[in-house]
């Protein structure tokens, strides 16, 4: 399996995981009350809440394996 196959599927599976956590957190807001904008709103964080913590992952491992 080549590298960028590789990088490729890691993205993927972030993105994926990245939806489900929004996807999560806007029906919970939802149940919880909140208005559709709000939601929305909570959603959002959300999905940029997990994208940055596996960016930051991925740069404290690349510093450490080099």
């Amino acid at each position: 399996m080549s590298v960028l196959a590789v990088v490729l599927l890691v993205v993927g599976l972030l993105l994926a995981l990245a939806l489900l956590a929004a996807a999560a957190a806007g029906t919970l807001a939802r149940i919880d009350g909140a208005t559709y904008p709000a939601a929305l709103a909570r959603a959002a964080t959300a999905f940029l809440a997990v994208l940055t913590l596996a960016a930051a992952v991925t740069g404290a491992l690349a510093s450490v394996l080099r």
